[in-house]
């Protein structure tokens, strides 16, 4: 991307499940939102999802944050009961995922935004179908990737392994968060942000603490909290200048 090129938004992958990515997608999304960016949000592929009519818990919530009126269709094409990886709730439920397609219609979704925040599944080895990864939907679509891992001890390990596996499959890489940092942090917690940005070159773009209440609570305490973090103007980079027109 130019430099003065504006930024057309991230892909959001974690460095394993249950990093708590969908809360930090949907923060960052509320907080662009009340910034008066024109966000579009997208949870391409949901397992889990208990009632198919409707989106699952992440992509309602991303939905919720944003304020998204994108169709359910557009924003979590893909849903599946099974608490499973796609390849594997798929080929389970006979639902076939048409991957091109599925490329297609993220694109399309790109161009309709001002800005657009796309979450993975899990992380970026999770198969999708036919051999297809999170890691070849990320850069087929396009858009720089942004890694969240949780602060907690094993951090290191994730972390190295997914950035180094975005550098060999040559994905863009924004950089990375780490989330949910305790008040009162273990040694490996506390040591965790140093540790990371002096083994990797890709950039630590935030760190983010970790917050109490409902998913809903939650998600608007870490929007209003973006700003102030002395980060920030890293993250920054990587987002839209103001709103449209």
């Amino acid at each position: 991307m130019p430099a003065t090129a504006e930024p057309q938004g991230l892909f959001i992958t974690g460095t394993g499940t249950a990093v708590g990515k969908t809360i930090f997608t949907a923060a960052l999304a509320m907080h662009l939102r009340k910034s008066g960016i024109d966000v579009g949000v997208m949870k391409p592929l949901e397992s889990g999802v208990e009632d198919l009519s409707k989106a699952g818990d992440d992509g309602e919530l991303l939905r919720w944050a944003a304020a998204s009126t994108d169709s359910l269709e557009s924003t979590c094409p893909y849903r599946f009961k099974s608490a499973a990886a796609p390849a594997t709730a798929s080929r389970f439920e006979k639902k076939p995922v048409d991957y091109s397609d599925l490329v297609l219609n993220s694109k399309r979704l790109v161009e309709q935004h001002q800005f657009t925040l796309i979450e993975g599944a899990g992380g970026l080895m999770v198969p999708i179908a036919g051999g297809f990864l999170i890691s070849d939907l990320a850069k087929d679509i396009g858009l720089p990737l942004l890694v969240v891992a949780d602060a907690q001890l094993g951090t290191i390990n994730h972390s190295l392994l997914t950035l180094l596996a975005a550098r060999y499959l040559e994905i863009e890489v924004a950089g990375y968060i780490l989330n949910r940092m305790p008040t009162l942090p273990s040694i490996a917690e506390k040591s965790a942000p140093h540790d990371l940005a002096s083994l990797t070159i890709e950039e630590l773009l935030a760190v983010i603490p970790e917050v109490e209440g409902d998913p809903h609570e939650m998600i608007g305490q870490i929007a209003r909290i973006l700003p102030t973090l002395p980060s920030w103007p890293l993250l920054k980079k990587y987002l839209p200048s103001g709103p449209c027109g």
